[in-house]
């Protein structure tokens, strides 16, 4: 069963509960994901991390759920990369960020994993969901544990849409011209680390699940 098949828009109600259970599930697999990879002693992004993140994010809702895309898509104005280049544009992604794991800052890299998914654009729906998700699990893998507070950044992300957009379609203006310049992601992608943060130091500091994390500064 695929909903958006069945009631062909994503703002039918039955598609907007079923994405909702989704996201939840997406976020749940989430936390337990980044606390196994650093109890294994093995923080990275991988191609199945990805994939699986993306399948939490749309299973039910769309087809191929946590497969790359098959065909040629396009979001707006923009066309990604064609479908036959995504396994090789996605292998030679994850190697990148882990390369960089330990000589970078962990807002760069968050922002650098954030931009460059959309970009390539890898799964037919969802992109926007796992990337962001994805952004989430690189700066708590480098924070060493589940950052405290809540909204958490993919949701806080969400709901700045229009600054998020607009951040983004300058990393790509700045990438037509040479290097990406990613400090408008990253002054916003500061903003909000620092407002989920600020949640947390507002609530009981004692409350169960509130972890004590200390999130490098950005550009430190």
């Amino acid at each position: 069963m695929h909903v958006f098949n069945l009631v062909g828009d994503e703002a039918h109600p039955i598609y907007q509960e079923l994405a909702a259970e989704n996201l939840s599930r997406q976020y749940s697999f989430l936390r337990s994901i980044v606390l196994t990879s650093l109890r294994a002693g093995r923080p990275m992004l991988s191609i199945e991390i990805l994939k699986a993140l993306n399948f939490h994010g749309i299973c039910c809702l769309h087809p191929t759920a946590g497969e790359f895309r098959p065909c040629a898509v396009s979001v707006g104005a923009y066309v990604p990369p064609p479908h036959y280049e995504v396994p090789s544009r996605m292998q030679h992604f994850t190697n990148e960020v882990n390369r960089m794991w330990d000589s970078t800052d962990p807002v760069v890299l968050a922002a650098y994993v954030l931009w460059k998914l959309n970009l390539i654009h890898p799964f037919i729906n969802g992109n926007g969901r796992t990337a962001r998700a994805a952004c989430h699990f690189i700066l708590c893998a480098a924070a060493g544990g589940w950052l405290p507070g809540e909204p958490i950044l993919p949701e806080l992300i969400r709901k700045n849409r229009p600054e998020y957009v607009a951040c983004l379609q300058a990393v790509d203006a700045s990438a037509l011209t040479g290097s990406p310049d990613l400090a408008p992601l990253h002054a916003f992608l500061s903003k909000l680390i620092a407002e989920q943060i600020a949640s947390a130091a507002a609530a009981d500091p004692d409350a169960p699940g509130v972890e004590a994390i200390s999130l490098p500064a950005p550009g430190a």
